[in-house]
């Protein structure tokens, strides 16, 4: 299945994909879907009010997780564009909801950076609680994966050791638009998938997800050791090499670029990058 949150008259609505269709799920978005224990039985066999897929607002795939963990260095080729060792344990850091925006929002690049970089994410979306899960536990906790633009102030992560103040500004973070099962992609938990970023048309980011040290199964084990996991967490994978900051000369987002986020099989962000107006 392919599913997703849709704005319609001032609220939203958790939708199924039905060819050039969107079914209404009964919910108002697809993290209170998850929160339901027979969540998939649910969604396949819902029948609600049907609206065009074309020209849907999509938010937010989860507009409101409890958590959501990016892993950083988790491709071999950006960890080595990056100039570092491959390593031992993943590499983790948060952002919170307000960062997040939908498939077609304006990403908001905020007055005081001058290093506005992008970052194509696989992102893994929970759907059971989850806590020390290993093995095929693990794996039943992946309800889906979604496509997520790691957006990054590039000036602002490397002030310190700790990246989070580089990666959680309001309204910078693409994520959707549709959550996909695995059993619509190669590789099910463990999907092998292009991936691909481009900006103003040029292709700055293109791998495959079979590129991955630690892989969506493995992430889920590590994180759910030291938090419990919640059905519409969001586990963001890492990015592969491509990103403005690696380049010679570096290059960066400075507004008024479109910036396309596409993964093999899950679907399409597009983004205009606005400049933040000063209150």
């Amino acid at each position: 299945m392919k599913l997703a949150t849709i704005r319609r008259d001032g609220a939203t609505r958790a939708v199924r994909l039905d060819g050039e269709v969107l079914v209404d799920l009964g919910v108002p978005d697809v993290g209170a879907l998850l929160r339901q224990d027979d969540w998939a039985e649910r969604a396949a066999a819902a029948s609600g009010p049907t609206y065009s897929a074309a020209g849907a607002d999509f938010a937010p795939v989860v507009p409101a997780p409890s958590k959501v963990v990016c892993v950083g260095l988790n491709y071999r080729n950006h960890i080595q564009e990056m100039g570092r060792d491959l390593p031992e344990h993943p590499t983790l850091f948060a952002k919170f909801a307000d960062a997040l925006i939908g498939a077609g929002d304006d990403i908001v690049r905020p007055e005081e950076t001058d290093r506005f970089d992008w970052e194509v994410e696989l992102a893994v979306v929970v759907g059971a609680p989850v806590r020390r899960a290993r093995g095929e536990e693990a794996e039943r906790a992946i309800a889906g994966f979604t496509v997520l633009n790691d957006i990054t102030c590039r000036d602002w992560q490397f002030r310190t050791r700790e990246w989070l103040q580089g990666k959680v500004w309001d309204s910078t973070t693409p994520v959707g638009p549709y959550l996909v099962t695995p059993d619509e992609l190669p590789g099910g938990v463990r999907p092998s998938l292009d991936v691909r970023l481009l900006v103003d048309g040029e292709v700055m980011q293109s791998d495959s997800t079979g590129d991955l040290l630690f892989d969506p199964v493995d992430l889920v084990e590590y994180v759910s050791t030291i938090v419990r996991l919640n059905p519409g967490d969001i586990i963001a994978t890492g990015t592969p090499g491509g990103v403005g900051h690696a380049r010679k000369p570096e290059r960066y987002l400075l507004g008024g670029e479109t910036v396309v986020t596409e993964i093999q099989g899950i679907g399409r962000l597009e983004n205009r990058v606005v400049k933040e107006q000063a209150s």
